[in-house]
């Protein structure tokens, strides 16, 4: 259990010191792992897991629900702020990134009456998500609770302020840096289009880079390196993530190509942040057309939270018989056979009304 502390601005003081009141709180988090049933305790008040496996309602009947709740609120407190987090735990004891996201836009500052229930109806899909994945071990599962209890909630007199410091603008300096070259020392061809850029930039941000600009690779790239198997776009693209650590300005219809591209691309350069926030950008655009494809990708380029959220968005028998119409699905049989019968294992019985599954790479034909 640890202390944090927030504070946010108050209405300012009339004369011209503009001094400036704070609200400051002190703050308690607790991590429980819900193995059996029990309470658990954090920053003096007693909290349980309400595990519904049929579902918390008609809408939810397919699905595990799983809710926070105050037991037993401490002697002076009838109400509790706090922040918290449910996540589906791997064999390991690690968050399971498919199954964490929904939670994880959920841990807003939220009041707990002694009658209230603050967490997910749709948590994981029992059939064809939960029993056929790796997280069952002895037909048990294990979920994580993280609570952060907001208390002690006072104002408190702050100094006079007298310099306003601003905010960091480091990255557009270096925008302006990579778009006029100054002081460039490499230049990358990409069909036929150049890019000037700085090689300890470059370096620093990925170990790709950095082995062929500065290690035994350096003496073959020379002055001007050769990049093949990527559209300029995509490059410019990925040297703004690297100056800058943002992407361009997208319109709907290109995001979701644009991410796929600088996927691979930042999978190819070793560029680890750039890699999962395409990954979570293409987690939301998974759908009948698109699911084949994405599971592809994801299985190619080791991304395994998309891996998971098609795996999730298949296992619906709708879902699945759309996706099997699409020419995607075909190229996902035929090249990739072991991944055909990974989605396969990991189906519901029920997928296919009157069917029986069957493992094997002919079971949708």
């Amino acid at each position: 259990m640890g202390n944090r502390s927030s504070s946010s601005p108050a209405d300012a003081a009339t004369d011209r010191s503009c001094s400036t009141s704070t609200i400051a709180a002190e703050a308690s988090t607790g991590w429980h792992v819900l193995k059996v049933k029990g309470s658990f305790t954090v920053g003096g008040h007693s909290w349980c897991i309400k595990y519904y496996p049929d579902g918390f309602d008609r809408d939810s009947k397919d699905w595990i629900s799983v809710y926070l709740a105050l037991c037993r609120p401490g002697s002076r407190d009838d109400a509790v702020r706090a922040l918290f987090k449910i996540s589906l735990l791997d064999q390991d004891g690690k968050p399971v990134v498919a199954h964490m996201f929904q939670s994880m836009e959920a841990r807003i500052l939220s009041v707990f009456g002694s009658s209230q229930l603050m967490g997910f109806r749709h948590f994981i899909k029992r059939y064809g998500v939960l029993e056929r994945s790796s997280y069952l071990k002895d037909d048990s599962f294990s979920i994580g609770c993280e609570v952060t209890v907001i208390s002690g909630v006072s104002r408190v007199a702050a100094k006079n302020q007298f310099v306003t410091v601003p905010p960091s603008d480091l990255n557009k300096e270096l925008r302006v840096l990579l778009l006029e070259g100054q002081g460039a020392d490499v230049t990358f061809e990409v069909e036929g289009e150049h890019f000037s850029a700085h090689r300890s930039i470059l370096a620093a941000r990925s170990s790709v880079f950095k082995a062929e600009l500065f290690g035994p690779m350096q003496e073959k790239t020379g002055a001007c390196v050769q990049v093949g198997d990527m559209e300029p776009k995509v490059f410019r693209a990925m040297l703004l993530f690297i100056y800058t650590d943002s992407l361009p300005a997208m319109g709907a219809g290109e995001k979701m190509a644009m991410a796929q591209h600088l996927l691979v691309a930042a999978d190819r350069y070793d560029l680890k942040r750039l890699k999962l926030v395409c990954e979570d950008m293409l987690c939301n655009h998974i759908n009948r057309r698109t699911a084949a494809a994405m599971l592809v990708l994801a299985d190619l380029h080791g991304c395994h939270g998309l891996k998971e959220a098609c795996f999730a968005f298949l296992s619906s028998r709708e879902h699945v018989k759309a996706t099997m119409a699409t020419k995607d699905y075909e190229h996902l049989r035929s090249s990739c056979p072991l991944l055909h019968d990974e989605l396969v294992a990991s189906l519901a019985p029920d997928v296919f009304e009157g069917n029986k599954i069957k493992r094997s790479l002919s079971c949708f034909s």
